[in-house]
C-alpha cells in the first residue's frame, strides 16, 4: 500500500509540475508580469527585483518542468524531491501571504489558462505539499525507470527542449493564446455584462475627523455623526465581487475622448501595440513605418496603442518617422493584448483576425 501511494504521488506531482510549467513556459512574459506584481510595493516591496522578473520567470518555469520530468523517470530522486519540497514550501508561503493579505488576485500558477483565487492557489499548494511529503518520507521507493545513460539523455533533453521553447515564444508569440484577446475573439462581446450577471456587494465607509481622530462610520451610522466632525474621505469595501467581463479596461483615448466605439466598427483596423514606447524594441519600431504605408495603401485604418505620455508619443513618432495617431489605454490591458513591444493586431469590426510579433511582420496577411 505504501508503494502504491508513493507511486501515485510521484505521477500526480510530476505531471502537475510539467503541465503547470509548460503553461507558463508558453507565455513566460506573462508570468514575469505576475512576478513583478509580487515584487511591487504592496506585496514584498522589492522593486529592484522587477528588472530581473523575466529571467527569474524563465528559470522557475524551466526548473518546474525539468523537475517534473526527473521525478517521473526517477532521475536523482533525492535531489529532485528535496528541490520539489523547497519549491513548494516557498510557493505555499507565497500564496498564503497573497491570500491572507489580499495583495495579489491571481497567483499565475497556470498562467491565463486557469485563473485561481488566492485561497484556491494556497489550497492547491497545500495539497501538493502533502503529496511531496509522502515522496520525501519514501524516497527509497522512487526508483529509476531506465538505465543511467537513458536517464541522462531524457533529463538533459528536457532542459534543451525547454530552453528552445523559451527562445521561440520570446521571439515570436505564445504557442497557445489563453487570453481574452486571442485570435477569433470579439472585443465588444468581451466587454458585455449579461443581464443576469451577479452584482458586486459594496459597503460604503465614511471617514470623519472627530476631535482630531479619523473615525469610520457606516452608512447606517451617518445620523450619529457628532456635530462639528469634518468629512475626510469615503472608502468602498467590496464584500462580494460581482461579474467582471473578460475585457473591462480597454480604451482608445485621445484628448479626453474614447474612440473605441468608432474604431471597433472599422472593417479594416490595424493596431500597433506598444505599452511603453520608452522601452519598445527599436528594430521593431523601425519596421512600423513601412508596414503603415503598406496597410494604408490597402485600405486599413492604422492606429497606435500605448500607455506612454503624449510627450513620449511625439518623441517616438519623430524618432521613427511615424505618421499614424497613437491612442492610450491602461498598460495592463495592453500587456494582456500582446506580449511583444511592439506587436501588430489586425481587427475586423472588433474581432481579432491576426496577431504577430514584430519579428513576424512578414507573416501578416493584409
Amino acid at each position: 500500500m505504501k508503494n502504491i501511494i508513493t507511486q501515485f504521488s510521484r505521477i500526480f506531482v510530476g505531471l502537475l509540475f510539467i503541465i503547470s510549467g509548460l503553461i507558463k513556459l508558453n507565455d513566460p512574459v506573462g508570468f514575469s508580469y505576475k512576478l513583478a506584481e509580487y515584487f511591487s510595493e504592496p506585496v514584498f516591496n522589492m522593486p529592484f527585483l522587477v528588472q530581473f522578473s523575466l529571467g527569474l520567470a524563465l528559470f522557475l518555469v524551466i526548473i518546474e518542468v525539468v523537475l517534473g520530468v526527473m521525478l517521473l523517470i526517477g532521475y536523482k530522486s533525492k535531489f529532485t524531491i528535496w528541490s520539489l519540497l523547497l519549491m513548494i514550501v516557498f510557493f505555499t508561503f507565497l500564496t498564503f501571504y497573497s491570500a491572507y493579505f489580499d495583495v495579489v488576485k491571481d497567483c499565475g500558477c497556470f498562467g491565463d489558462a486557469l485563473k485561481l483565487t488566492p485561497w484556491q492557489s494556497f489550497t492547491k499548494d497545500v495539497v501538493l505539499l502533502f503529496f511531496i511529503l509522502i515522496l520525501f518520507f519514501n524516497k527509497h521507493l522512487v526508483k529509476p525507470l531506465f538505465d543511467y545513460k537513458i536517464q541522462n539523455i531524457i533529463a538533459y533533453a528536457s532542459i534543451v527542449l525547454c530552453m528552445f521553447m523559451a527562445v521561440w515564444v520570446l521571439n515570436h508569440l505564445p504557442i497557445i493564446d489563453f487570453r481574452p484577446y486571442a485570435v477569433g475573439e470579439n472585443i465588444q462581446k468581451g466587454m458585455e455584462i449579461p443581464e443576469d450577471a451577479p452584482q458586486s456587494v459594496v459597503e460604503m465607509i465614511f471617514i470623519y475627523n472627530v476631535n482630531g481622530v479619523n473615525t469610520e462610520f457606516k452608512e447606517d451610522d451617518l445620523m450619529a455623526i457628532p456635530e462639528g466632525a469634518e468629512f475626510v474621505e469615503r472608502k468602498d469595501n467590496v464584500i462580494t465581487e460581482g461579474y467582471v467581463p473578460p475585457i473591462h479596461d480597454f480604451t482608445m483615448m485621445k484628448d479626453d475622448s474614447d474612440y473605441k466605439e468608432e474604431f471597433l466598427q472599422e472593417p479594416k483596423l490595424l493596431m500597433f501595440v506598444s505599452y511603453d514606447l520608452t522601452i519598445a524594441d527599436e528594430a521593431g519600431m523601425l519596421k512600423l513605418k513601412n508596414l503603415n504605408d503598406k496597410a494604408v495603401a490597402k485600405g486599413y485604418k492604422v492606429v497606435g496603442m500605448t500607455n506612454s505620455s503624449r510627450e513620449v508619443i511625439e518623441q517616438s513618432k519623430k524618432k521613427y518617422g511615424l505618421d499614424f495617431e497613437y491612442y492610450t489605454c491602461d498598460a495592463i490591458a495592453l500587456k494582456t493584448i500582446e506580449r511583444a513591444n511592439p506587436s501588430i493586431v489586425k481587427l475586423e469590426k472588433g474581432t481579432i483576425k491576426q496577431k504577430v510579433h514584430y519579428n513576424d511582420i512578414k507573416d501578416l496577411e493584409l
